[in-house]
């Protein structure tokens, strides 16, 4: 599934990817960011600013330094994590700008009893929109339409953008082309995800600008793939269990066994979702309860 090896974030510097649409990376790299995480701006003489990035003084100057004058009309967010939000208020500080976007920062689901959210710092709690799009809303900014795309599943207030009149979707972190998006309960959630999979799927969008990595043209030819992977991955978590109960970390070792140890812990999060969704919709139990250190089993009737 991966791509983009090639990529080039050339940090500090707007890249045009399209007319009206340039790409500035911030140089945050790491192994849940890539090269790092893509603000994108939108227009020429007036601009709408998208995922400005992370609480960093300097992408926010890049930022102003991009704009070269032109006035920023709108922060737009996609999704409240720290790679994505935060500058939004560093930005709406020196311009102005409004907020505008997904909605605050939620769970999935409500924590279980005993249950810790291993992902709990990666939220941006802080973020307050000014105006909170939902699915389907038309957003006017810098001479553009963007229409909002409910798309949860990486985490519950996701959304993607389309620009209206073009064959684009910023699909933020539910597609990206370097690598399969973290689904982590209790933030993230993998039947909305796959759900949200297929409403791309019915969309006509076939280039994708993504949160983090390079274009993705034949985009819809892409998520078919990523959804099969998907389910592949699903199908291997059921193999394993019918030889015998297991835990998490007994099932990442086998499935993971090729992959770089350091990220077996977001490989964990990622098995714990597809059980999540598994255990509802009754195909696999777990004891003594849901959760990251259970063990186990396919569920017999």
């Amino acid at each position: 599934m991966k791509h983009d090896r090639d990529f080039d974030p050339n940090y500090g510097i707007a890249v045009e990817i399209f007319p009206g649409v340039r790409r500035l990376t911030v140089n945050n790299p790491g192994p849940f960011t890539f090269f790092g995480t893509n603000t994108y701006l939108l227009g020429t003489s007036r601009l709408a600013v998208v995922d400005p990035g992370p609480e960093d003084a300097a992408h926010v100057d890049a930022i102003l330094r991009a704009a070269s004058g032109a006035a920023i009309e709108a922060i737009v967010v996609s999704h409240t994590h720290v790679d994505h939000s935060p500058a939004a208020r560093l930005l709406k500080e020196k311009t102005g700008a409004p907020i505008v976007g997904c909605g605050v920062h939620r769970a999935a689901r409500d924590l279980m009893e005993n249950e810790i959210n291993p992902l709990d710092a990666s939220g941006d709690r802080k973020y307050a929109p000014d105006r909170q799009l939902h699915d389907g809303e038309i957003f006017n900014a810098a001479g553009l339409s963007l229409q909002a795309v409910e798309t949860p599943g990486h985490t519950a207030n996701h959304l993607c953008f389309a620009l209206a009149d073009e064959d684009l979707l910023l699909s933020a972190d539910h597609v990206m082309s370097w690598s399969t998006s973290i689904v982590a309960p209790p933030d993230g959630n993998m039947r909305d995800y796959m759900a949200s999979i297929d409403k791309l799927l019915n969309r006509p969008e076939q280039v994708y600008l993504p949160g983090h990595g390079g274009v993705l043209r034949d985009a819809r030819s892409y998520v078919r793939d990523l959804k099969q992977h998907r389910l592949g991955r699903e199908a291997s978590v059921l193999r394993e269990l019918a030889g015998a109960p297991l835990t998490i970390s007994q099932i990442v070792a086998r499935l993971y066994a090729d992959v770089n140890p350091a990220l077996h812990g977001a490989a964990g999060l990622s098995v714990f979702a597809h059980l999540e969704d598994l255990a509802g919709r009754g195909l696999v139990s777990a004891s003594p309860g849901l959760s990251l250190t259970a063990v186990f089993s396919l569920q017999t009737s």
